[in-house]
């Protein structure tokens, strides 16, 4: 039963976020595909996932203990300070920290998951400058000026 409330609630909010991509504007200077397809690829795909958890839910579904939801809202609080921190401190000190936390929950070694870390943040953001073209900012804007 717990199965099919969790496929529900994921359900409920795949609807809620295709409800609000559809809300977004195009903008005058945009790709082809807009910014609408990748919210309704995502929502799409939970949206599909929630309901094969309702029609086919586990017998004995075996839900993670406390101390596993404790290191999920770890996860969770380090990805919402990493946004907040992502524009006052620019891309890769923010990437350096989340990528080291979470690479740190993974496997408990300090060294290798800061530089895990590094490497992760610089490589991803040559990815995303150059590769991509997006207008990232390295680091904070207070050290260029």
């Amino acid at each position: 039963m717990s199965d099919r409330i969790f496929g529900l609630i994921i359900a409920v909010v795949a609807l809620a976020f295709f409800a609000s991509a559809t809300q977004l504007e195009k903008p005058f200077f945009a790709d082809p595909v807009g910014p609408k397809l990748f919210p309704y690829l995502i929502s799409g795909a939970a949206f599909l996932a929630a309901i094969s958890i309702i029609y086919s839910p586990d017998v004995e579904p075996a839900w993670p203990r406390f101390t596993m939801l404790t290191r999920l809202g770890m996860a969770v609080v380090v990805l919402i300070l990493y946004a907040y921190l992502l524009k006052p401190l620019g891309f890769i000190l923010p990437t350096i920290l989340a990528s080291s936390i979470l690479s740190y929950q993974i496997k408990p070694r300090a060294i290798k998951s800061f530089i895990t870390g590094i490497s992760l943040s610089i490589i991803l953001f040559v990815i995303f400058k150059y590769g991509l073209g997006l207008g990232l900012f390295a680091f904070p804007k207070f050290l260029w000026s």
